[in-house]
């Protein structure tokens, strides 16, 4: 049995030290951090060429930078709320065109990183809140325009929300609810699955959840439908935003049942059974999968030198 994750244990740094501005509000005076995206990338202050790190208007590596890329227009940069006390705000960078050429991002003393390739090279606080500004950003470019009508939509007041003022359609920041299944055959071996275009990397099975299924539904299904086998005995293993785009992961585990393995051809490429030993190439430590896995690894490792 995998041991349960404490509610304290699943609150991270980002949760902990945030203060969300809600209900949106204007940003207050005085130093604040910003976080500009561009074409998806965070673009982040490296002096020297040394490692990235976020804007701050009190910086004097940043005050160029800001200068240059700040809009004009107060309502393009989007106050998000206050980490660790420090105001935070998130705007787009413009992608280049005829009229408007791309800043150089050099001279700006500024390196664009994705969010995947930012993991560990910021705090962990202000990983989190690259992740939440970007899930923002997008909602507010994607909901410019009510899909009923093509209407253009206008803010709703004291809420993260847009509207139609013909239809009366409402968009808010979109959270795809998806779980991540760690099968184990109760015993040393956990099955794992390699999805095309993956390389030798391995992980656990996932999917997201449809209308009308529970989390532990969406578990059994997905391992039936993906790999072919049946589940049981779920346990709740943690959850993980996932700003790619907008997912939030929700991790279980289950023993095994029945069924031989048959995957589905059309989501994976290959499935196996694999020892808690013996191991191949695993996601990145970033994610809740390599996480569920790395725990399970532990419960067998403590059962083994506990001679169980």
């Amino acid at each position: 049995m995998m041991p349960f994750p404490s509610v304290s244990a699943n609150v991270g740094a980002f949760t902990a030290g945030f203060l969300r501005a809600y209900p949106p509000a204007e940003k207050p005076a005085g130093p604040t951090l910003y976080l500009p995206f561009r074409n998806g990338e965070l673009l982040l202050a490296a002096p020297s060429g040394g490692p990235g790190r976020l804007l701050r208007d009190d910086r004097p590596e940043a005050a160029l930078a800001l200068q240059t890329l700040l809009p004009d227009e107060d309502r393009a940069v989007l106050y998000l709320g206050t980490l660790d006390g420090m105001p935070c705000a998130t705007f787009a960078v413009e992608s280049a065109s005829e009229s408007l050429p791309s800043p150089d991002l050099t001279a700006l003393g500024l390196t664009a990183m994705g969010l995947r390739a930012l993991y560990g090279v910021v705090l962990d606080a202000e990983y989190g809140l690259a992740g939440y500004a970007a899930q923002i950003l997008r909602w507010r470019a994607f909901s410019r325009f009510c899909p009923v009508d093509g209407t253009p939509t206008e803010p709703v007041a004291n809420a993260w929300a847009r509207a139609c003022p013909l239809c009366g359609y409402s968009s808010y920041p979109p959270v795809s609810p998806a779980t991540l299944i760690l099968v184990h055959d109760g015993g040393d071996r956990i099955l794992l699955a390699r999805k095309p275009g993956w390389g030798k990397r391995y992980s656990i099975l996932a999917g997201f959840v449809e209308p009308g299924e529970t989390l532990e539904e969406c578990c059994y299904r997905e391992a039936l439908e993906e790999a072919g086998v049946q589940t049981a005995a779920f346990e709740y293993g943690g959850s993980q935003p996932w700003p790619f785009p907008h997912q939030l992961m929700v991790g279980f585990s289950c023993r095994w049942e029945s069924g031989e393995i048959r995957i589905d051809e059309t989501e994976l490429e290959h499935a196996e059974w694999f020892r808690f030993d013996a191991l191949p190439e695993l996601p990145p430590a970033l994610s809740l999968s390599r996480q569920l896995i790395d725990r399970w690894v532990r419960s067998r490792l403590n059962l083994k030198r506990a001679g169980a």
